[in-house]
């Protein structure tokens, strides 16, 4: 396909709209329905949270692509498994992943085509930029044997939630996107638990309040309710504590994959903990160099997370944030590890950066600040955290030769 016909996919998708005040809850699954038929997607996991969903669903996809073929053997066929995540840090190929690679840009044109050719008119030019590529991914998925799809920033109305899952899997839930969710963690925990499926299994690390509500939801919907540690026994927990030691990987990632072994064992996958695939998600508490840890969280348990796994560092934090998260409890979490902050802007289209908010949290709080200036330093520890926008802002930096030296 040559590269005029597979930049039309792009031009199209950049033409649709990222972000909205108001969002018509109708649409997808509207959309979704006019085109059921021709996408027989199979085995579906639903993966909700407001932290660890991306390496949730990109550990159960590399135990599907590491489990046994049918019949358990080793020369068997291997099962095939799509994994739709999002957001993207450079390329949205990023977010449309299947039997361990991202979609091709050739690829995803010929999902483009199949849209145009199948979507009634009235859907073709009016979906958003994420629903657009949701369907997108259901097109690449659909010869999959496994479709492992995270939610966007919801549960109850997300597009994802159009298709049949058979498994929903809650990763922690906390108090982020305030005002399109909910207003406090009740109601954001019950609009992300709202749309689970028959069979559901929460992370060992969900707050009591989100517990409680998944319990009342359970026992409305008639669903078969657990927690990730049912699953598992005391061997398989230790397995799971040796292997993230084995790839050093964060601390945190311990819950997250526990969750995506039980979410494995639910389908009835042959494998072994030992044998699963390496993680191959960027930014999730990632060490681009010795001094310099990438972390694409950007709330408050993803601070905490961190502080946690880095306790007794200290960091320059290159941050910024938009002006719906809750900034000063973030740098608050984030304040034991800080040494200073320095700010680093980037252009978000549709959403409102923190700006003087940023500045006021940090000068109540007693942090130093300032600009960044496209330098680091190899004796000075940086943690770069924020949303995918701003590690991508960084890694442009990082990538272009960026100026690094002694200080």
């Amino acid at each position: 396909m040559n590269a005029l016909k597979t930049s039309l996919v792009f031009d199209f998708l950049n033409a649709r709209p990222i972000y909205y005040k108001k969002i018509d809850y109708e649409r997808f699954p509207a959309a979704f329905e006019a085109v059921r038929s021709a996408l027989p997607l199979k085995n579906i996991t639903q993966i909700i949270g407001t932290n660890g969903k991306g390496s949730t669903g990109r550990f159960l996809s590399r135990i599907i692509m590491s489990a046994k073929g049918a019949n358990g053997r080793n020369s068997g066929p291997k099962f095939s498994v799509g994994h739709y995540t999002s957001p993207h840090i450079m390329r949205l190929n990023e977010r449309i992943y299947r039997d361990g690679r991202e979609i091709s840009d050739d690829e995803l044109q010929g999902a483009h085509e199949f849209l145009q050719a199948n979507l009634p008119a009235k859907f073709r030019n009016n979906l958003s930029y994420f629903e657009y590529l949701t369907l997108a991914a259901a097109v690449h998925f659909r010869e999959c044997d496994y479709c492992v799809f995270e939610a966007g920033m919801g549960g109850e109305f997300d597009a994802t939630s159009s298709f049949d899952t058979k498994l929903s899997l809650f990763t922690p839930i906390g108090t982020d996107h305030i005002g399109m969710l909910g207003v406090n963690l009740e109601q954001i925990s019950r609009t992300k638990l709202n749309a689970m499926a028959k069979n559901a299994i929460l992370s060992d690390e969900m707050n009591e309040i989100s517990v409680k509500i998944a319990r009342e939801i359970a026992a409305q919907k008639g669903a078969n309710l657990a927690f990730a540690s049912d699953f598992l026994n005391a061997d398989e927990k230790r397995e799971i504590a040796e292997y993230i030691k084995t790839h050093n990987l964060a601390n945190f990632q311990y819950s997250n994959l526990k969750l995506a072994v039980a979410g494995a064992k639910f389908w009835g996958l042959n494998f072994k903990i030992a044998e699963i695939l390496p993680l191959d998600l960027p930014g999730r508490a990632e060490a681009i160099a010795p001094n310099i840890i990438i972390d694409v969280g950007h709330n408050e348990l993803a601070a905490a997370a961190l502080a946690k796994e880095f306790a007794g560092k200290k960091f320059t934090l290159i941050y910024n944030a938009f002006a719906d998260k809750d900034i000063k409890k973030v740098l608050a979490t984030l304040a034991p590890i800080i040494k200073n902050v320095q700010i680093l802007p980037y252009d978000a289209p549709g959403r409102e950066l923190g700006g003087d908010m940023i500045t006021q949290a940090l000068d109540e709080l007693g942090i130093a600040h300032s600009e960044f200036m496209g330098e680091t330093y190899e004796n000075e520890l940086y943690l770069v955290f924020g949303s995918f926008h701003l590690v991508e802002e960084f890694l442009k930096f990082y990538n272009n030769g960026a100026k690094f030296g002694k200080n």
